[in-house]
């Protein structure tokens, strides 16, 4: 907070000239562009730099770093308040947490010397003190001739750890405008991305891609939210306007702790909570072959309204998402027949992995619903190096040390069975009264082995015995499946298991194994 009046006037007399000095200053400072671009802003629909900090924070608990900061080049230094980055510390929910929020309206928020160091004290502030970073993306990139040749350019980047990613604590970000160089590395390395629609993410302007190719190129077509929203997954939502990019900040932080070495906040349970899952068998269809939309199980079992979904644009079969059961933070990640079926594509094991990554680094519980079919399979898949992409999903689960419990609600099959938590890849696995598991769909099995079709002599006879030993009773009875429970049972069972499984020795602190796992996918 910058305080500009003087408290006793009276007593001042010797330092008048100061104090009207430091105001004059502290009021340059804080003008941003101007009145006219920051009208012209407000015409648009966006808010300024400062604007988003006040909203995404805490009423009145912004502390300023770098507010003086000016461009190195003396005949810039009028005209670059704050150096065109605002940052500093502040509130959320009554948490601590640092914000870097970039104004437009100085030289298109590009990044310099200056505004280089006062990010990175910022960052180095939150992370050594153990809160969170929210980026607020904005910008043009680097700032030329600031960072022309080589004592520049090396002048900017000789830190060699200004990108490692650790996850010592949640980094959130979102993409408000036009973001390339610093604006798309860190919201790409953030933990949670949203994105306004009509902002663009990408390395370089179209501009310059334009001048280098000889082609045109479009800010949606290079950058925009419908490709980081579902071709890239790098993007976790898409919404209409800055405030609800804000909005959605504030939610995703109230899952996390403040650093990866406390547990989730525990929050009261919403009323009616309990009595969700009782048409749960309504949703669910009886007919193996029948398809359902798997957000409706979720939305049963998790506490009301406490489902925040995670890329849900992207590789749909997989649904991934935080929420809350009996108060306590989870990490959701559910096959979704209604999608491919439920099969895992490539796409699937990525968002899988980045969802494992950043329930481990945060001490987050994993909960699996599963209802797959298990690979998808064909040349497309190989070409995109699948069977690397599932090592890598099992590399990744076996690091995981947050407590992991396996719901198999129907179908589970081949080696996907593990990925999902089967094979003791869970602490718990609890099947539903329909689960079936096996190597293979039985009626796949008695085509490939048998050569048979339905209705085929003898296909009926040799289903029966593919089928054999595969139900939810033959799996408890191997111990693959510690409970065979009611379906409606299913938020009562897992609220025990997390209590269970609370780890009252470490007080829930996982040994974090994934924090250094590479970003992005």
């Amino acid at each position: 907070m910058t305080d500009t009046a003087d408290p006793q006037p009276g007593k001042a007399g010797k330092f008048r000239d100061h104090i009207a000095d430091h105001t004059r200053r502290t009021e340059q400072a804080l003008s941003m562009g101007g009145p006219a671009k920051l009208d012209k802003r407000r015409a648009e629909g966006h808010m300024n730099a400062r604007e988003r900090i006040d909203t995404l924070l805490d009423t009145g608990t912004f502390t300023e770093s770098g507010l003086f900061n000016t461009s190195m080049q003396p005949q810039d230094a009028d005209r670059t308040p704050a150096d065109g980055k605002v940052a500093g510390f502040g509130r959320i929910d009554t948490r601590r947490v640092a914000v870097i929020s970039n104004d437009f309206t100085v030289k298109g928020a590009s990044s310099s010397p200056v505004n280089t160091n006062k990010m990175e004290h910022v960052k180095k502030v939150a992370g050594r003190n153990g809160f969170p970073v929210v980026f607020l993306g904005e910008s043009t990139g680097a700032r030329m001739p600031d960072i022309m040749g080589a004592k520049n350019i090396i002048g900017v980047n000789n830190n060699p750890a200004q990108y490692m990613r650790l996850r010592d604590n949640p980094w959130a970000a979102a993409v408000l405008g036009h973001c390339f160089g610093s604006a798309t590395w860190y919201s790409a390395m953030s933990d949670f991305m949203v994105m306004r629609k009509g902002a663009c993410l990408a390395v370089s302007s179209p501009r310059l891609i334009s001048m280098a190719t000889r082609q045109k190129v479009e800010f949606e077509d290079l950058g925009g939210w419908r490709l980081h929203t579902e071709v890239t997954g790098l993007a976790d939502l898409a919404v209409d306007t800055d405030a609800e990019a804000l909005t959605a900040i504030r939610s995703y932080l109230s899952y996390l702790p403040s650093h990866a070495n406390e547990a989730p906040p525990r929050v009261a349970v919403p009323e009616g909570s309990e009595t969700q899952a009782d048409d749960l068998l309504d949703v669910i269809p009886e007919g193996p072959g029948q398809v359902y939309d798997v957000k409706q199980v979720i939305r049963r079992i998790v506490d009301r309204d406490s489902l925040f979904e995670l890329k849900a644009r992207f590789a749909k079969s997989l649904v991934t998402g935080l929420a809350r059961i009996d108060g306590r933070s989870v990490g959701i990640m559910a096959n979704n027949p209604i999608h491919k079926g439920g099969a895992i594509d490539a796409e699937a094991c990525d968002k899988a992995i980045s969802f494992l990554v950043h329930c481990d680094s945060y001490n987050i519980p994993l909960v699996f619903l599963v209802d797959q079919p298990g690979f998808l399979i064909g040349v497309e898949a190989e070409r995109k190096k699948m069977p690397g992409k599932v090592m890598n999903w099992l590399n990744a689960l076996a690091l995981v040390t947050v407590p992991k419990f396996s719901v198999i609600m129907r179908k589970s099959y081949g080696l996907a069975v593990r990925n999902m938590g089967g094979s003791n890849n869970a602490d718990e696995v609890a099947a539903w009264w329909t689960a079936e598991v096996s190597f293979m769909d039985p009626r796949s099995g008695v085509s490939v082995v048998h050569g048979l079709a339905p209705g085929d002599d003898g296909y009926s006879d040799k289903l029966a015995e593919m089928s054999r030993d595969t139900s939810a009773y033959d799996l408890g009875a191997v111990n693959g499946a510690r409970a065979v429970i009611d379906p409606r049972g299913t938020r009562a069972h897992l609220a025990e298991m997390l209590d269970i499984y609370n780890d009252g020795l470490r007080g829930g602190i996982g040994q974090h194994h994934l924090r250094n796992w590479p970003t992005a996918f």
